[in-house]
């Protein structure tokens, strides 16, 4: 179901939303690896794709009635909660090639609220038609019930996350979990760039902007990783993996 996912690799737009899933760059991590070509083109039918969505733009809102899944397919997106106290709390970071949405199944209500970090370009597929095509495409609906496991699975890896005693061990484990998305989308594990603040950084990881920045100063000057306004690349990569594993204190 995360299937659209699309920015072109050539002169086009990456926000171009005249591309289907059959021309689409990412649609090799978002589409089942067996899906017939006829298949696509059916799955492609029912997939909406309009406008970008711009900075701080919604692409739902909590409480609204879940009616969609959404694919990222540029761009990039946050998912916020409001905490008992009415604060926003960032619930997570979705880059492309990613599926937001399935936070609605539960209740039929969505219980995050999304809204773009950058200029995205979003993939609406309507739930109501994919549960009809997944009955015809038995490989589609295996791909979203893998889907629902992997949105387990981060849930537990963000409870691991924060559950980390240090700061260090926070953004250590934060950059590797974007180094290695981005290389599951065939970018660069080691050079990238970081779409949200440094307060959303510090919001999701449950630390102050200014223990972040602190936190990404002592790791440049340790030479473990540079960093250029949001421009990240990692230098070493095993130190890295030691720090969020709490094996060394940077």
């Amino acid at each position: 179901m995360n299937q659209t996912i699309i920015k072109t690799q050539d002169a086009n737009c990456p926000h171009d939303h005249k591309t289907s899933c059959n021309n689409c760059r990412l649609s090799t991590i978002c589409l089942p690896i067996s899906l017939h070509l006829e298949d696509i083109d059916k799955l492609n039918s029912i997939i909406q794709r309009g406008k970008p969505l711009q900075r701080g733009e919604y692409l739902y809102r909590a409480n609204q009635p879940f009616d969609a899944v959404f694919a990222i397919r540029s761009g990039a997106v946050k998912a916020t909660t409001l905490s008992d106290n009415g604060e926003e709390q960032v619930t997570g970071f979705y880059l492309p090639g990613e599926v937001v949405g399935l936070d609605g199944l539960a209740d039929n209500r969505y219980t995050n609220s999304v809204t773009a970090l950058e200029t995205a370009s979003i993939c609406e597929i309507p739930f109501h038609r994919l549960e009809e095509l997944s009955l015809q495409i038995p490989n589609l609906q295996r791909h979203f019930f893998q889907l629902m496991s992997r949105e387990i699975t981060q849930d537990q890896q963000i409870i691991s996350l924060l559950s980390k005693s240090s700061a260090e061990e926070r953004i250590a484990a934060l950059l590797l979990s974007i180094s290695s998305r981005n290389s599951r989308r065939q970018l660069s594990a080691q050079a990238f760039r970081l779409p949200m603040s440094r307060t959303d950084i510090g919001n999701y990881l449950g630390l102050t902007i200014e223990t972040v920045s602190r936190i990404f100063t002592r790791l440049q000057k340790q030479g473990i990783i540079a960093v250029d306004k949001k421009e990240v690349r990692i230098l070493d990569m095993d130190k890295l993996r030691e720090i969020a594993n709490g094996e060394n204190n940077a």
